[in-house]
């Protein structure tokens, strides 16, 4: 193995990734499998966590599937002590169960601004906090929140006020956490995704006029494909990012950028 295969591989690293289930959680998912990890999933839906989970096994990844709601701590607690169970360790978590509303500020309930804030926030933490016991008894781990563009710029004609105000607390939680755990040997980082297609964007994707839109507020002229978040979550899950701390790297074609 050449020096920056080493510097990025994952081998016998354990990673774990919430909202495994569809869309960017499945991309993340086997990008950290495809560089050695085996690989804890987590998301509610468990017949899809069993399907992913053997297909990743075929592929020759050692794949635990969990039932979880993020928004329990008592079920993170649980997917903790599975996973300690099971491989002993926690090296990688990437924080990426989501939701949102789509909604006028105006219309938006007290619940579901609560529970997007409960899933995208509360989540995150909860994940962090007893993942983050564990590598910090370790000393070592690296922690990616999933956050978005809207943690950076507001969302604008697509309103939806509870999803931009918990993206942009998981930025700076990640810098907080970052900024508490570094010194014992736990990086805490994020990743800002742009479009994507997943199942919180199957509509607009499906809607020509809104992809025009997209195409042309993107100074890539286009969409971004899953598979193009892989180099990020592998560069922040590896040791070839042992050095940074706090950054939430945005991977948007450009759209943050003007």
């Amino acid at each position: 193995m050449s020096g920056i295969e080493e510097l990025f591989g994952l081998n016998g690293r354990v990673a774990v990734v919430t909202g495994a289930s569809s869309g960017l959680g499945v991309g993340f998912a086997r990008a950290l499998a495809q560089a050695g990890a085996n690989l804890v999933l987590a998301a509610r839906r468990a017949d899809r966590l069993e399907s992913l989970a053997a297909q990743l096994g075929e592929a020759g990844a050692e794949v635990l599937p969990v039932a979880c709601d993020v928004t329990d701590p008592n079920q993170v607690e649980a997917l903790k002590d599975a996973c300690l169970e099971r491989f002993g360790r926690a090296d990688i978590l990437v924080n990426n169960a989501g939701t949102t509303e789509i909604v006028p500020a105006e219309n938006e309930s007290e619940e579901a601004f609560l529970r997007v804030l409960n899933v995208n926030l509360n989540g995150a933490f909860y994940c962090a906090q007893r993942f983050g016991r564990v590598m910090l008894e370790a000393g070592q781990g690296s922690i990616i929140n999933v956050a978005s563009i809207f943690g950076f710029v507001a969302s604008g004609s697509i309103p939806q006020a509870g999803y931009v105000a918990s993206k942009g607390a998981v930025v700076n939680l990640t810098r907080e956490l970052a900024a508490q755990w570094a010194r014992r040997g736990v990086r805490v980082n994020g990743i800002a995704p742009g479009f994507f297609l997943s199942e919180m964007t199957e509509e607009m994707f499906s809607d020509e006029r809104s992809m025009t839109w997209l195409r042309r507020k993107t100074p890539a002229g286009r969409p971004g494909e899953v598979e193009e978040l892989a180099g990020a979550v592998i560069f922040l899950a590896s040791d070839a990012s042992s050095y940074v701390i706090g950054q939430t790297i945005a991977v948007d074609g450009g759209w943050t950028a003007i």
